[in-house]
């Protein structure tokens, strides 16, 4: 069972989310906060598996309550929930700690992803913030060597541009080759639910809507 915290401090929006996760089998809410002090404190006291954190928060912002829950316990995950997709708000997020970025309005299907994915340690992306986070991303060194820096994110010229790990791209190879979910956790020897987890955050990562879409994209740019 996921164990997750919700820190936001709109009563309304708290009802709602709570509703979405108990529609779950393998999610469980633990706990409410109604600002970032309290969530830090929740945090500790709760160790939840995830903490679903909205950022504009009274007395200190969910990009603060961030860093101070993944000071003191980095095995936290946490997963921004929030309305806001300026490029300062989602880079601050990112360079505080947090696991994932979903918009506010999300489906239930896609929260519940979303929440399943940052559990296994797959990042997720919103796909409205996707592309910002792209095309945050400058043209790639000539010089393979060279580590260029945009944002705070890190980056060497080539496949790693679009922030593919290395068994997202023995992912993405799978994809290429015709391999279904199933047939993708047979062959890495994981489970079902973390392949979908995978697959899901290579197509994110890549801009794609599709399996085709990514194959397309993985021959055109020689990722694979």
């Amino acid at each position: 069972m996921i164990r997750v915290l919700l820190v936001e401090d709109h009563e309304l929006v708290r009802m709602g989310l709570s509703i979405m996760i108990d529609k779950a089998e393998d999610i469980t809410l633990v706990g409410e906060a109604e600002n970032g002090l309290s969530g830090v404190e929740l945090a500790k006291q709760l160790s939840p598996d995830i903490v679903l954190m909205d950022i504009g928060l009274p007395n200190i912002d969910g990009i603060e309550a961030t860093k101070r829950i993944k000071d003191f316990n980095p095995q936290i995950k946490v997963l921004i929930f929030t309305s806001r997709d300026a490029e300062d708000d989602v880079f601050a997020a990112f360079k505080s700690g947090a696991d994932g970025y979903i918009m506010k309005g999300a489906s239930t299907e896609n929260i519940h992803t979303a929440i399943r994915s940052v559990n296994e340690g797959v990042a997720w992306i919103d796909p409205a913030i996707a592309k910002l986070v792209l095309s945050s991303i400058q043209a790639p060194s000539t010089n393979n060597d060279n580590k260029n820096t945009s944002n705070g994110i890190n980056y060497k010229a080539g496949k790693s541009m679009y922030g593919l790990t290395e068994r997202e791209m023995e992912v993405l190879a799978l994809i290429v080759n015709g391999l279904t979910n199933p047939q993708i956790a047979e062959e890495l020897t994981i489970t079902k639910a973390t392949a979908k987890a995978h697959v899901h955050s290579v197509l994110q990562k890549l801009s794609t809507a599709t399996r085709t879409q990514a194959t397309r994209k993985a021959m055109d740019e020689g990722l694979v």
